[in-house]
C-alpha cells in the first residue's frame, strides 16, 4: 500500500530499448493451442506466434496486482505499450487466496483470471491439484529458486521483499516492539490483509514471532503479540491501502520493505516524512502462475515472458522488489542504475519459511488468530 512509484518514462523508455518483436508468424499461432503450450519452441512457433495470438484474444485478465505494488502499474503500462492488447484488473486490494478462489468461482466463463502473483503456501498448496497451468518460460535457468520450487513450472519465483513496519514520523521512533504497546499507538496499527490467506500478513506475523525469539515452526509468539496489541486497542482489523495511508487512518502498517520504500519517497514529496523499522529480517517471494483454465492462454503466457524477461526484471528493481533473475542481471552487467539504487548491488537473503511452514500456520491461524484478533 504504497503509491505510485518511480516515471514511467523511464520503464517504456527501457522496454523500446531492450524488447524486439519478432515478425509475427500467424500460421504457427492459428495451429497452436495455447492454453497446452508449457514452453516455447520452433514447434509452437516461439515468441511471434505467441504475440500473434495474444493480441487476437485481444484481452489478459489480472487479479490481486495493486500499481504501488512491486511497480505493477508500470508492469501493466508496459506490457500494454508492447503488444497493444487490454488488460482487464480486478480485485487489486485481493489476496493471494481470493486470486485462487475467484478463478474457481469464474470457471469457464471470460472473467476468469488468466495469471495469478501468489505467495508461496498458496502457490505449493494448488500445486499439481489443478489449478496451475504448467509454463516455464524462456529465462526458467536463470531465475533464482525457479527449478527448485516448482520442477513442472506450475508456479515460477518471481521477486521477493523483506518485511518491515511502516509509520508516519508524527509517531515519534520505534526503537523496540515493546513501543507498540504504548497508548500513542492506540486504534493505529494494521497488518497488511489476514494472515490465513494473505502472505504479506503471515510473513508480517513470521517477523514479528522471529523478533521475539520464535521459529517459523512455532508463531505462538508472533500471535500473542498481536494479541495483546489487540486487547489494548492498538491493533486494527483494517486492511491498510493507499487511501488509508494518506488519510492517517492506517499510520502504523507492517508490510513488505519495498511497498514502505514507496510510501516514504511519496511522503517526502509531501514535505512529510515515513520511517520504517524491521525488528527482524524475514523475507517473502511471490510466484507467477498461468491458471489451467485462462480465457486467454496465449495472453498468460506473454504475460509471464514479458513480466520473467530482463524489461519485466527491471521494472520490478525500479520499484524496490528484488527479482528472481537478479544475480543473472547483475552478473551479465545489465541490471538498471535506478535498480541498483532501489535494491543495491547485492541482496542478502533473508530467512523465508518453507512451504511446509506456511501452510502450518495457517491451520494453527485458523483458530489461534480469530481468537486472538477477532474479525
Amino acid at each position: 500500500m504504497t503509491f505510485s512509484k518511480f516515471t514511467k518514462g523511464l520503464v517504456v523508455a527501457a522496454m523500446a530499448a531492450s524488447l524486439t518483436i519478432p515478425a509475427l508468424n500467424l500460421s504457427a499461432s492459428a495451429a497452436t493451442d495455447w492454453s497446452k503450450v508449457k514452453t516455447l519452441s520452433v514447434s509452437n512457433g516461439g515468441m511471434s506466434a505467441l504475440i500473434a495470438a495474444c493480441q487476437k484474444e485481444g484481452q489478459l485478465n489480472v487479479i490481486a496486482l495493486p500499481h504501488y505494488w512491486a511497480n505493477y502499474g508500470d508492469m501493466i503500462t508496459g506490457f500494454k505499450s508492447a503488444y497493444g492488447v487490454k488488460i482487464d484488473e480486478a480485485n487489486p486490494e485481493g489476496s493471494s487466496q481470493d486470486e485462487i478462489d475467484a478463478a474457481n468461482t469464474n470457471k469457464g466463463t471470460a472473467r476468469s483470471p488468466d495469471v495469478f502473483d501468489v505467495g508461496v503456501g498458496v502457490a505449493v498448496a494448488y500445486s499439481g491439484k489443478g489449478v496451475f497451468a504448467p509454463y516455464k518460460v524462456k529465462n526458467w535457468q536463470y531465475l533464482t529458486g525457479a527449478p527448485q520450487a516448482s520442477a513442472t513450472g506450475e508456479f515460477t519465483p518471481n521477486y521477493t521483499g523483506t518485511l518491515t513496519i511502516g509509520y508516519s514520523g508524527d509517531l515519534g521512533t520505534i526503537t523496540s516492539l515493546d513501543d507498540l504497546f504504548l497508548p500513542k499507538f492506540k486504534g493505529k496499527i494494521a497488518l497488511n490483509g489476514d494472515p490465513q490467506g494473505s502472505s504479506a500478513a503471515l510473513n508480517g506475523i513470521f517477523m514479528i514471532n522471529k523478533a521475539l525469539g520464535g521459529t517459523f515452526d512455532d508463531v505462538s509468539k508472533g500471535v500473542a503479540f498481536f494479541k495483546k496489541l489487540k486487547s489494548l486497542g492498538n491493533f486494527i482489523n483494517v486492511n491498510p491501502t493507499e487511501a488509508t495511508i494518506a488519510s492517517g487512518q492506517t499510520p502504523v502498517v507492517i508490510d513488505n520493505g519495498y511497498i514502505q520504500a514507496g510510501v516514504v519517497k511519496q511522503f517526502a514529496a509531501a514535505g512529510k516524512v515515513w520511517k520504517m523499522f524491521t525488528p527482524a529480517a524475514v523475507g517473502s517471494t511471490y510466484n507467477s502462475a498461468v491458471s489451467a483454465w485462462a480465457p486467454h492462454p496465449a495472453c498468460a503466457r506473454l504475460w509471464l515472458e514479458y513480466t520473467l524477461s530482463e524489461t519485466g526484471a527491471k521494472v520490478f528493481a525500479i520499484g524496490g522488489a528484488t527479482p528472481t533473475s537478479w544475480a543473472w542481471l547483475l552478473k551479465r552487467g545489465v541490471a538498471p542504475a535506478a535498480g541498483i539504487a532501489a535494491i543495491g548491488n547485492s541482496k542478502v537473503v533473508a530467512s523465508k519459511a518453507t512451504a511446509d511452514q506456511v501452510n502450518a500456520a495457517r491451520l494453527y491461524l485458523k483458530t489461534a488468530w480469530p481468537a486472538a484478533v477477532g474479525s
